[in-house]
């Protein structure tokens, strides 16, 4: 810490060139926070996927419906313990923009899957017994200042009402949270009961969209789902069943595969940062040769000497990627309120955190390590002498 003034004042020497650099490793490190953030909502389904549980749709297309009497049967399939089914309603609230998902469900079956989801006992059991109930994620229920307790009126995409409205009302009775970021992306929906949904509903009576199964150990999930669609091949109405991180993987790579893009667009990013950064710290260390080989003079070693170089370039990203990283965190916000709900919620996870740490050191040791080494061989008196 002592050698801190030091590096300071060798960094902003030049206070213009130091500026503009730094902000060009700020930029670099915001777009590596916000693309990581994108990512990780694009991976959250996955993150959060628990290896006991099965999802089951239909062999051909996830948005073909099945029979709702296909659940007694999967329940008795050995090795499974547990059965829960959902139905895509689709919805908008007020207006175009305001669209979120919401999924027609069994409450005390669903609830009981997916016990990360933190909801009141009470709310819980209103739930279950009110049968136009409806509960909410947390951060649904803040943007738009829900209560429970009110009337949720919401108009669905795609279903009916059997006097031909798309107008449908609910009971607001909970709200629903969870801790794991990764799991609270998978809060932002509108859990309805599937009882009322099912009888006022104009077509579609008696199916449903996709079947939750929990089996008693993960390593069996692939016999198990075998067993599944076994039972209903040649039936009107096959099935697919595969884990549900493999689903999740799935369906995420149906709109393209975001770990590639990303990284290939840090890679760019990236690359000419360190092209642009190498350039002005090898200036840099040209226009104070004379100055480095007097410390030399003064008893620095060639170690002390070459220590602070890597030093000046560990203090620019250092300064740098903590401003793009914290540029990141304060701009997510903003971007999740523009998304209006129609994607998961965006955030800077810890490991992101450390990744970006991470290529701030490989970033500053590329940069610094050329110009430290010819710092390190330096001869004083060719230094003094003018010789650079």
């Amino acid at each position: 810490m002592k050698y801190l003034p030091l590096l300071w004042a060798q960094l902003f020497r030049r206070k213009t060139r130091t500026v503009l650099t730094v902000l060009s490793v700020l930029v670099a490190f915001l777009l590596f926070g916000l693309l990581e953030a994108v990512q990780v909502a694009f991976e959250s389904g996955a993150d959060s996927a628990d290896a006991k549980r099965l999802l089951t749709t239909a062999r051909y297309s996830i948005i073909e419906p099945l029979p709702m009497a296909y659940a007694s049967r999967i329940e008795r399939v050995p090795g499974v313990v547990g059965i829960a089914y959902a139905d895509w309603f689709g919805a908008k609230y007020q207006n175009e923009s305001n669209a979120f998902a919401v999924f027609a469900v069994d409450p005390a079956r669903y609830l009981d899957m997916y016990p990360e989801f933190q909801i009141d006992p009470a709310q819980r059991e209103a739930f279950v017994k009110t049968r136009a109930g409806a509960v909410v994620g947390q951060r649904l229920m803040e943007r738009y200042g829900w209560k429970v307790g009110q009337k949720l009126p919401l108009a669905s995409e795609i279903h009916a009402k059997t006097d031909g409205s798309l107008d449908w009302e609910f009971d607001l009775v909970g709200v629903f949270d969870a801790e794991d970021p990764a799991v609270r992306a998978n809060t932002e929906v509108v859990l309805i009961n599937v009882a009322y949904f099912d009888e006022a509903r104009a077509v579609g009576r008696g199916k449903t969209g996709w079947y939750i199964i929990r089996i008693a150990e993960a390593d069996q999930a692939r016999a198990v789902a075998a067993d599944i669609d076994r039972i209903f091949l040649n039936s009107p109405d096959e099935t697919k069943t595969a884990p549900e991180k493999e689903f999740a993987l799935g369906f995420a790579k149906q709109i393209g595969d975001m770990g590639a893009l990303v990284t290939r667009i840090l890679i760019a990013v990236f690359f000419t940062i360190l092209i642009l950064t190498g350039n002005t710290m090898a200036q840099s260390i040209r226009e104070r040769i004379p100055e480095l080989a007097i410390l030399k003079t003064l008893g620095f070693s060639n170690t002390a000497v070459t220590a602070l170089v890597l030093g000046e370039a560990g203090l620019l990203f250092f300064i740098g990627a903590g401003l793009g990283m914290l540029a990141a965190v304060a701009v997510l916000p903003v971007v999740n309120g523009g998304t209006g709900g129609r994607f998961p919620p965006l955030f800077v996870d810890p490991a992101t955190w450390l990744w970006a740490a991470g290529v701030a050191v490989v970033m500053a040791l590329a940069v610094g390590l050329p110009p430290g080494l010819r710092v390190h061989r330096l001869r004083i008196v060719d230094a003094l002498a003018g010789h650079r």
